[in-house]
């Protein structure tokens, strides 16, 4: 299927590594223009040379920076505008689910964790939104994530922080369709990928993980980068023109809640 993406400009964050690394690929493939970034610079120097390799080195922009920091999201934001032109799909994924465990948490517990998780995501917002609004076009995707839908064994500031994802995408959906602005966001459940944080749980104890994946999983398997990042582009090209206010669970069947 063509999504009609020829040209388009994607502006993905977090996509050196994993899912958002997966997302940019996945917008290259379809022939769109692509801003990748990140904060490390090997992991990205190594994501940038490797698009550039397969697809047209033209259609390939990388920033290093790190964009939990508004100042920085602003900076990259003008410097994609003045290579390409307007943003017409924007992807907010940053996010690490690495947190305290337990409900004794202080402040700077919560803080940073929202920081990271939802944070980043509205401040991307505040700098691709208003010319989207302008434009009267453009689509924004949240990653979140099942621990924001469903209880799950994670850290508490980390479901409440990608619970408020879901329900910031859901109200922000309402208040800009009229300008033909699409928001939705992605929750994905189990995703493997090295280096992240299944790889270290299956490399510290990998029967227990494999019971777990047998027990709560109904696909009995983890789900993919790659498997995301279709719904993703999906879901931001025209083919979903009238998808917004969405949030699509990618979890294998794991979660029993539907988003309401």
């Amino acid at each position: 299927m063509d999504l009609g993406c020829t040209d388009k400009v994607a502006f993905v964050s977090g996509s050196s590594r994993g899912i958002g690394r997966a997302i940019a690929r996945a917008f290259l493939a379809e022939g769109a223009r692509v801003v990748v970034t990140g904060r490390q610079a090997d992991p990205l120097a190594q994501t940038t040379a490797a698009f550039q390799a397969e697809f047209d080195r033209e259609r390939v922009l990388s920033f290093r920076a790190d964009l939990s920091q508004p100042a920085e999201v602003e900076s990259v934001v003008m410097r994609t505008r003045g290579r390409w032109g307007e943003i017409d799909y924007a992807v907010a994924n940053i996010g690490s689910g690495t947190a305290k465990p337990g409900w004794q948490l202080n402040q700077t517990d919560w803080n940073t964790v929202f920081d990271t998780n939802f944070w980043s995501g509205v401040r991307l917002v505040d700098a691709v939104l208003p010319r989207m609004v302008d434009a009267r076009r453009g689509s924004i995707t949240f990653i979140a994530s099942i621990v924001g839908i469903e209880s799950v064994n994670a850290p508490l500031p980390y479901s409440a922080a990608k619970a408020a994802v879901v329900n910031y995408s859901k109200n922000l959906a309402r208040q800009v369709g009229e300008y033909g602005v699409r928001i939705n966001c992605v929750a994905p459940g189990n995703i493997l990928f090295p280096g992240g944080s299944w790889d270290r749980k299956v490399a510290q104890d990998r029967d227990q993980v494999r019971r777990y994946i047998d027990g709560e999983v109904a696909l009995r398997r983890f789900g993919t980068p790659e498997e995301v990042a279709a719904l993703v582009v999906f879901l931001a090209s025209e083919r979903a023109a009238f998808v917004t206010g969405a949030c699509v669970v990618a979890d294998g069947g794991q979660i029993r809640a539907t988003p309401s």
